[in-house]
């Protein structure tokens, strides 16, 4: 009897293996899914921020041109900017629910793409054709490496999901990989901290390190609070544990911080270095987060992750290509042209130039203001002593200096 019953307990059993085993390929579709959806949310994202950005650059551009009184904030172009700009940072913000971060982060790359194909379709020089691709064919190299990064890093980013619970983000905080991380960034943001502050090292390479080590973790706080919002959407509350309010916290300090850097970093370097090496510092930084905070690479084959690596070297070629080309602002020249002078002649042409003289006075050139030395500087009058002839025919020197004491 138990012989006769042993075959039919394994038919029985085999279709249950099989329905196992048909799960995992629905999961893996389910979970490229929301990839896909989190991708496209960032590039869309990206996209609309870029427009808006230069939107309201084109606003102040066309107020500083003409002669409309009206302020940039009482203008619709300026306006339409910045609902644009806010829908593509909710954008971007939501993509993190969706998609691991170490795919979102290196996305960033289609906002310079757009930035440089909007600059291209809307400048006002006219250029022959030779003289046009000569001069941008680095931008449409960079472009193309760009985009083909982006494909890369999204058909071979990183696979893992799991649930942003209050439960889920408390393990990773306290797990000993991310508390080792940590311990390593903040000993390194020391010592940035310390040789800007207080050895002036204004490098860029210091201050945009600062910047990425900073904004690794507000793109993992990003993360945290987007998806426990996602998930109280889908029905479990999690706006009522205290490390979601510890997150937003960490996510708004970090991101005031991080603005506070670029703002000085701007105010020191071009626009077009920063973008390119802010943008591979903080993307490389903010890929190691994911990597230690929420594991985005655990179970992933060495093919995917070498795929995903040479997309972001890819997009980070394409992205120092494209800022290589812009145009850098010419150095300001303290001399003053004669042209601007009214009745002066336009020295200029000869190759003359007035240049100051840059000492303590603000004045230029000869007309220096020396109200302030002292009496014995100033200068000697020279008296002109009228010709004498003597009676011998003798004639006496045209002119006799006199010479003065300090009490004259």
């Amino acid at each position: 009897m138990e012989g006769g019953n042993s075959p039919s307990l394994q038919f029985q059993q085999l279709p249950l293996a099989t329905a196992a085993v048909s799960v995992q390929p629905h999961t893996d579709s389910f979970s490229y899914k929301e990839n896909l959806i989190g991708a496209l949310l960032a590039i869309f994202g990206h996209l609309v921020s870029s427009i808006a950005l230069n939107l309201q650059k084109y606003s102040h551009i066309r107020l500083a041109g003409s002669k409309d009184p009206r302020a940039y904030f009482k203008t619709k172009t300026w306006w339409s900017g910045l609902f644009l700009l806010v829908l593509g940072e909710l954008g971007v913000f939501s993509s993190y629910a969706f998609a691991p971060l170490s795919l979102i982060v290196p996305l960033s790359a289609v906002s310079v793409v757009a930035s440089a194909i909007i600059g291209i379709i809307f400048i006002k020089e006219k250029w022959k054709p030779k003289e046009f691709l000569r001069r941008y064919v680095l931008s449409f190299v960079g472009c193309g490496l760009a985009i083909v990064g982006t494909y890369l890093l999204v058909t071979f980013g990183p696979n893992s999901h799991e649930k942003m619970t209050a439960e889920n983000i408390t393990r990773h905080l306290v797990s000993w990989p991310f508390l080792l991380y940590m311990l390593v960034e903040i000993i390194v943001f020391c010592l940035l901290l310390y040789f800007y502050k207080e050895r002036n090292a204004n490098y860029i390479v210091i201050i945009l390190l600062l910047v990425a080590l900073l904004g690794s973790m507000t793109v993992v706080t990003v993360k945290a609070v987007a998806g426990m919002i996602l998930v109280s959407i889908q029905g479990t509350l999690q706006l009522d544990s205290p490390i979601f309010y510890i997150m937003l916290v960490c996510m708004i300090a970090t991101a005031i911080y991080q603005a506070t850097f670029l703002a000085q970093a701007s105010q020191l370097y071009d626009s077009a270095q920063i973008s390119s090496i802010g943008y591979i510092l903080s993307t490389t930084a903010a890929i190691s987060a994911g990597a230690t905070f929420y594991l985005d690479f655990m179970g992933e084959d060495v093919l995917h992750i070498c795929m995903f690596a040479l997309g972001c070297l890819i997009a980070f070629l394409g992205v120092f290509l494209i800022t290589r080309n812009r145009k850098k602002p010419v150095p300001f020249e303290p001399y003053i042209s004669m042209d601007a002078m009214p009745g002066m002649q336009n020295m200029h042409d000869k190759g003359i130039a007035v240049q100051p003289d840059l000492k303590a006075s603000f004045s230029y050139g000869a007309l220096e203001n020396n109200d302030s030395m002292p009496e014995i500087y100033t200068p000697a009058t020279l008296p002109i002593v009228q010709e004498q002839h003597g009676s011998k025919g003798v004639s006496a020197p045209p002119y006799r200096v006199l010479e003065h004491s300090k009490k004259e």
